[in-house]
């Protein structure tokens, strides 16, 4: 079981790209497979959610040839998949399960969804019950855990659906499962949230109409091949704009960075706070906007996180619950629910890790309350959070005495060779095994 020591250090300087979006990444290869075509993908992330998601798409009978982060799929076309020999593997990857249980929710044949322990123990019923007034049929195990199995030969109907909670995922999988449904299925979000899939699916040549709140989309759409460059994750980037922002005499530039309008929500809640950032080269690649993200060191102030930002900054947390702890004054996180059924219960988690530091931190059922100050040192268990334990890697910039993170085995999930790339910026930073 892998576990990080964390020295203090100082700050962050460089200019780096950080590996390429996981949500994006995902969504690419399910739709490159649907599509008719040969589809090559560059920037793909080879973090191992993202990769467990090429296997079951190769498991689904569709050819697919890497080559670093480079990706060549042979589409099938959307009736072309094919049952699965075994169980189709998700790892700790929640997009992908909830993804692709809407894709194969139409299918005619049977699929069996598994993952691990962390994966299955995360609700979804959230996807599952959508699914079902569309008339598909879906087994879980108690509490509408995974495993999942799908069963085949069942017609799926067109839903108008009202989504309780701000979720990509459960609008993504309707949106997958509506491509397999007779009529136009309406899908409306409480609040924004990423909208990957809807830029993506046009991208393959899929008319999909999003009208504020709303999103329409017929079935039965063909999708043609297309070529898509995955630009670097602004979620991976985060923790590095929160490095320099309470790192000593910092600066570094975050190339290439997706600054999707609908995943900036970091960005902007750290300008609140006072960090300095700016972006450069700004352009549009592939219906996604890109640019270079630059961040100096910055005394940051606590703020009420307006709750508007919170589905567009709903991964981004655990290190902004690190620049938190380092600012002045009072920081509050409210409407954020969402947190308690990540990988972990990230407001929980991340609340006892900062006490072990030495830091006053409240945890409330939809937020959380933090009063800046100094960090110590000591041992936080990331409970094998990916995010939690990047997050307290970057705690270690301000940190009186070193941290260990215990069990740090995920962060291969969306961010392969974090610690390699956060040395080189000046973290000083050691795996252990």
């Amino acid at each position: 079981m892998d576990y990080f020591i964390c020295k203090p250090g100082t700050g962050v300087k460089g200019s780096i790209r950080v590996p390429g979006d996981k949500s994006m990444s995902h969504r690419a290869v399910m739709l490159a497979a649907i599509a008719e075509g040969e589809s090559h993908i560059s920037g793909f992330l080879q973090g191992e959610d993202s990769l467990n998601t090429i296997q079951a798409m190769q498991q689904l009978g569709v050819k697919i040839d890497r080559d670093g982060d480079r990706v060549v799929v042979q589409g099938v076309g959307l009736h072309g998949l094919a049952r699965a020999d075994g169980d189709l593997e998700m790892g700790n990857s929640g997009t992908a399960i909830r993804l692709l249980l809407g894709l194969l929710a139409g299918q005619s044949f049977d699929s069996r969804l598994v993952g691990d322990d962390s994966l299955c123990s995360r609700p979804m019923n959230r996807v599952i019950n959508p699914l079902l007034s569309m008339g598909a049929v879906i087994e879980s195990e108690d509490g509408g855990r995974a495993p999942l199995q799908i069963r085949g030969k069942h017609k799926l109907s067109a839903i108008e659906y009202d989504m309780p909670v701000a979720s990509a995922q459960v609008k993504s999988c309707i949106i997958l499962a509506a491509l397999y449904a007779q009529g136009e299925t309406i899908v409306r979000e409480p609040a924004p949230t990423r909208d990957h899939s809807e830029r993506m699916l046009r991208g393959f040549g899929c008319d999909v109409i999003s009208d504020g709140a709303e999103i329409r989309i017929k079935g039965g759409q063909r999708l043609s091949a297309c070529d898509i460059e995955v630009p670097a994750d602004i979620s991976s980037a985060a923790f590095f704009m929160v490095a320099a922002s309470i790192g000593r005499d910092s600066e570094i530039i975050l190339q290439h960075v997706g600054v999707n309008p609908t995943r900036t929500g970091v960005i902007d809640i750290l300008r609140l706070m006072g960090a300095d950032i700016t972006l450069s080269k700004q352009r549009d690649i592939g219906g996604e906007p890109v640019a270079d993200i630059r961040v100096r060191s910055a005394q940051l102030h606590g703020i009420d996180i307006p709750e508007d930002l919170v589905p567009l900054a709903i991964d981004e947390f655990p290190v902004i619950f690190i620049a938190a702890a380092c600012a002045e004054g009072s920081t509050r996180l409210s409407g954020a629910q969402e947190l308690r059924v990540k990988e972990s219960d990230r407001i929980q988690v991340m609340a006892d890790g900062l006490v072990t530091l030495g830091i006053d931190a409240r945890p409330t059922d939809d937020g959380i309350l933090i009063e800046g100050g100094e960090l110590g040192g000591g041992e936080v268990e990331s409970q094998a959070d990916h995010r939690i334990a990047m997050a307290f890697s970057i705690a270690s910039i301000r940190a009186r005495q070193e941290i260990r993170i215990n069990n740090c085995t995920n962060v291969n999930t969306s961010f392969p060779g974090f610690a390699i790339l956060a040395r080189e910026t000046g973290i000083r930073i050691n795996i252990n095994d």
